[in-house]
């Protein structure tokens, strides 16, 4: 008696639905990257509309000014100390955040399931908590101990020498707003920096450790030559989370105006300028150059915005060029 093995056919889309499907994904796919780019060219388009009669009146000034008198009929108004206080306390926040993120990765990454899982759900609850909530905490709590144990002992001890701890602790100050912003930038740059961890092949490690390396050793050897490019990725979304916060900051920065607004100690009022729209757009009169500036304010920030993560697109892909084996996320 013969037996018959059929063999499996095959499935072969008829050429008709393929191409029909395939014509609809490049038209959903150029729609979507269309109206992205859309949205960017709309935003700086009603901003520059909106505060069109700013630069009118002052032009490029503007950015380079630093006075800013709302009152009627002395108007004057400059963006340059809030860029300023802008980009002060964002490096801040990267210089004390973006270390302790990636040694809180590090040490999830490498840890046993058991705790490193928990662990990690804890960090990544921390960007759940809604950023009032981080400055309420930081008005009344945070900053009167964080006055008492390191502001007020370092003025005391280097006040007189070093201009960066000059002025009178208060703990409403360009320090204690850029330390709660570090905080909350923690979660996301922990969060990717582990993944891009944990994509590093297994193998990389256990030849580190074949070679006598310590654990540290082996992340320097071994893990951050092959995750490189990914944790400057994860750095760069924690600078445009800290570059475009408003809440915390407003209500840890003490909100100085005008030329008292520029940085010039670790212990002084400043402002941001996402933080001084939000303090004076319920305020500002339609008919005046008020609500025009604030406009302003707000388009120079999207624009530093916009540059920044082309800046960091451009770093991230001259290091994938040079550096062969990173990780292409």
């Amino acid at each position: 008696m013969n037996s018959f093995v059929s063999k499996p056919k095959l499935y072969t889309p008829k050429t008709g639905k393929r191409q029909i499907s395939d014509k609809i994904f490049k038209i959903a796919a150029t729609v979507a990257g269309v109206y992205v780019l859309a949205i960017i060219v709309l935003l700086v388009f009603q901003l520059f509309t909106e505060s069109y009669p700013i630069w009118e009146e002052d032009g490029f000034s503007f950015i380079t000014g630093t006075d800013w008198n709302a009152v009627e009929g002395r108007e004057s108004f400059g963006a340059l100390p809030y860029i300023f206080g802008t980009l002060v306390t964002s490096a801040l926040a990267m210089a004390i955040g973006v270390p302790l993120s990636i040694a809180i990765a590090m040490f999830i990454s490498d840890a046993p399931a058991k705790i490193g899982g928990p662990l990690g759900f804890l960090v990544e609850l921390l960007a759940a908590v809604p950023s009032v909530i981080y400055g309420l905490w930081g008005l009344f709590v945070f900053r009167i101990y964080f006055k008492d144990w390191i502001e007020t002992p370092l003025h005391n001890a280097f006040g007189d020498s070093i201009w960066l701890f000059s002025g009178t602790p208060f703990g409403l100050d360009i320090i204690t707003a850029s330390v709660i912003l570090s905080i909350m930038i923690i979660p996301t740059v922990s969060a990717v920096s582990r993944e891009v961890m944990k994509a590093v092949p297994q193998q990389q490690r256990e030849a580190a450790y074949m070679l006598g390396a310590t654990k540290w050793e082996m992340f320097k050897l071994a893990v951050f030559p092959y995750s490189k490019t990914g944790l400057i990725g994860a750095s760069i979304l924690g600078l445009g989370r800290a570059v475009g916060e408003t809440m915390a900051v407003t209500m840890l920065i003490g909100n100085a105006t005008g030329i008292a607004a520029i940085p010039s100690s670790l212990f002084k009022p400043s402002q941001t300028m996402s933080s001084i729209i939000a303090n004076e757009f319920v305020e500002a009169s339609p008919a005046s150059l008020h609500l025009p500036a604030l406009i302003g304010v707000a388009l120079v920030l999207l624009l530093i915005a916009i540059a920044i993560n082309v800046v960091a697109h451009i770093l991230v892909t001259r290091m994938m060029k040079v550096k062969e084996g990173a990780i292409n996320n």
